[in-house]
């Protein structure tokens, strides 16, 4: 069973403006970290044609038909726990790690000083003393109840786009990594979510309110963390019933879409996996919060599951998650693996990633920003399985084989633009 998969249930776009009017929202939970700050240079640079489209699978000539919305197009906001600007974070990732040149970030700075005065004071409920140390706004100290908070956020939302006069608002989660979520109140049905809320007793973790927010305002909800967020069933189900599109968890970016790549090899040449050892290590606030035991099991999880689901048969793994600091935003990433051929004889292959961690994430926000956006103007709701090729865990699907994800996608791409 995939649960609740997107299905067009109507045609959003018969009363929205064309492509080169339309004006819509991006809205980052943790706008101002290293992906949050990318993800708004990019689109800045985009518009002002400073740059190509590497990077950005919209841009394959699969999509050329497709109506996206132009990078100009967009107008950013967010929350966050912490001050700062749009222009200060990435000014400061330029400095660290040596990405963007001078000129690119000077030819942005207005827009990106634009942006930062859209962005609003998140929420630390339901977070843990990491997170908690990470923020210095008072204003996210409140002690506010979860429904007090839910309606908060929806206010910024819908204050957000009817400011800036936007056709629509994606949200997307880029903020920290919070601990797995679980109990049985994890599985409840949403109608004791909603009593819950009601009743001003609702647990739900800090993710999980700004998708709710999003969900009530009717937009969409992207999951790029693998935090909870609207992964609960209860979600699920709402967002269905909403007629919202959504789509998560975890973005797909390094040593876990090198994993769903190869791991097919193996299957299909029938060579057997011993074992696979996966050592990453890096130095950014991402590598601060994942130093943190309780939230280093979120990301551990999300990506150590997919290789039994590939192989068809779980092979001994192991996957360390490691705070350098001085790496910084290069996460580097070494895998062993260690596999039987022919004649019982055993080989290994190894692999060394590395990458810059924001630059790898942030071309992958845009796209889900740009493809949720089409999915609701087409009247798709609920989870967006051709998307799963973008997630280390993606909702309502078990297949995680990258090539199989992206046919979907393909087949996806090749229905835009008919009749």
């Amino acid at each position: 069973m995939l649960g609740h998969i997107s299905v067009k249930i109507g045609v959003m776009s018969a009363n929205q403006p064309g492509r080169e009017s339309r004006r819509v929202g991006l809205w980052m939970v943790g706008a101002l970290g290293g992906v949050g700050s990318t993800a708004a240079l990019g689109l800045a640079a985009l518009a002002r044609g400073l740059t190509d489209a590497t990077g950005l699978t919209t841009a394959l000539p699969i999509f050329a038909r497709a109506d996206l919305d132009d990078f100009a197009s967009f107008i950013v906001g967010g929350h966050d726990i912490r001050r700062g600007s749009l222009w200060e974070s990435a000014k400061e990732l330029h400095e660290r790690a040596g990405v963007f040149s001078s000129h690119l970030l000077a030819s942005c700075r207005d827009s990106l000083e634009e942006w930062s005065r859209q962005i609003r004071p998140g929420t630390l409920l339901r977070t843990n003393e990491t997170i908690r140390r990470l923020a210095d706004l008072p204003e996210v100290q409140t002690g506010e109840s979860a429904t007090e908070c839910v309606q908060r956020l929806r206010s910024d939302l819908r204050d957000f786009r009817e400011r800036n006069h936007l056709a629509q608002v994606v949200v997307v989660n880029v903020a920290s990594t919070e601990p797995p979520f679980v109990g049985p109140q994890a599985d409840a049905p949403w109608p004791d979510w909603e009593a819950a809320l009601n009743a001003g007793k609702a647990e739900l973790p800090a993710s999980s309110l700004y998708a709710l927010a999003a969900i009530e305002e009717g937009m969409p909800y992207v999951n790029f963390t693998p935090s909870t967020g609207a992964g609960l069933p209860a979600l699920q189900h709402y967002a269905w019933q909403k007629g919202v599109p959504i789509c998560g968890k975890d973005g797909k970016t390094g040593e876990t879409l090198m994993k769903s790549a190869l791991a097919p090899m193996f299957a299909h040449r029938n060579l057997r996996v011993l074992s696979w050892v996966g050592h990453n290590i890096f130095g950014n606030r991402d590598g601060v919060v994942l130093n943190d035991p309780s939230n280093k099991a979120s990301k551990v999880q999300s990506k150590d599951q997919l290789l039994g689901q590939i192989l068809g048969y779980k092979p001994q793994t192991l996957v360390t998650i490691e705070y350098i600091e001085s790496l910084d935003d290069w996460k580097t990433a070494w895998d062993h693996i260690h596999f039987r051929g022919f004649l019982d004889t055993k080989m290994v292959l190894q692999f060394i990633w590395q990458g810059c961690d924001s630059l790898l994430a942030a071309p992958l926000v845009i796209d889900l920003a740009r493809l949720s956006l089409l999915a609701q103007r087409r009247g798709e709701r609920g989870i967006l399985k051709h998307l799963s090729a973008f997630f280390k865990s993606p909702m309502g699907v078990e297949e995680q084989d990258f090539f199989q994800q992206f046919i979907w996608l393909k087949e996806y791409a090749a229905g835009l633009g008919s009749p």
